[in-house]
């Protein structure tokens, strides 16, 4: 697959051909081209023999969806990456909302169900760990490339049950101008657990019960999302706080 990125990471990655259009044409491209595996040294025996193996079934593209939609927008080869990102727009997402899996334990749910639970069970057995690595490469302002590291955060809780419901149930009654919002912001939901709302260094609020962090500046500006509610009762209804409220215990900080 010629748009691997072999600087991240192993430069591995498995291939489903049968959902995933690049996947799809990258396959495509070793069987019907011998000279291209020659150039890169690929037997025969390793990718003639292999058909597509169904594992998703997704509505108005079937079982074989990266397959159908690379025929319907006459996708040749994996070097028409704007014809292949237009392919994965129309999949990807509805895929993980509507798709329903077809092997496994959890065959019969919705991939945006199952997702989680094969997840939690490759870790429980030890077949899988938790790995995490930036979307792309990182760079400072100054033009340097940089190594991310693992430190200490505080992290707010999107994913907690009872919020996470109530959320749902908020966007359930939700009037949305179509579908395609409504699955983003159910695809959101689905993912969205902890989120970093520290830093240890710059300019900002000290976190109070931990003055050694401060609060990262894109919660600081959810934080005052959610402190705006409250303030006119800690401010007796003065947004300006110069008068006295009975709730308020500290500074206007």
């Amino acid at each position: 697959m010629l748009t691997i990125l072999t600087d991240k990471g192993t430069g591995i990655v498995t291939s489903v051909p049968s959902d995933a259009p690049d996947d799809f044409m990258a396959l495509h491209d070793l069987k019907s081209k011998p000279a291209l595996r020659t150039k890169y040294g690929v037997k025969d025996e390793w990718v003639l023999p292999f058909e597509i193996v169904p594992i998703i079934n997704i509505p108005e593209f079937g079982d074989k969806p990266a397959e159908k939609v690379c025929n319907d927008l006459k996708i040749r080869s994996q070097n028409e990456k704007e014809k292949l990102a237009e392919a994965k727009r129309l999949t990807y997402l509805k895929g993980f909302t509507e798709g329903i899996l077809l092997v496994g334990e959890f065959s019969g749910r919705r991939v945006q169900y199952a997702k989680p639970l094969i997840r939690s069970k490759l870790i429980e057995t030890g077949q899988a760990i938790i790995y995490s690595e930036p979307e792309k490469r990182v760079m400072s302002r100054s033009g340097d490339e940089c190594v991310v590291a693992l430190t200490d955060q505080w992290y707010i809780t999107y994913g907690e049950p009872e919020w996470k419901k109530f959320a749902e149930e908020c966007l359930s009654n939700m009037n949305l101008y179509c579908d395609e919002t409504r699955h983003g912001f159910e695809h959101t939901l689905s993912w969205l657990n902890q989120w970093a709302c520290s830093r240890s260094f710059g300019l900002g609020t000290r976190i109070p019960w931990d003055e050694q962090y401060l609060v990262e500046s894109l919660s600081d500006s959810t934080l005052y999302m959610a402190y705006y509610t409250i303030a006119h009762l800690l401010h007796d209804g003065d947004m300006y706080g110069s008068t006295t409220s009975p709730y308020k215990t500290g500074t206007n900080d």
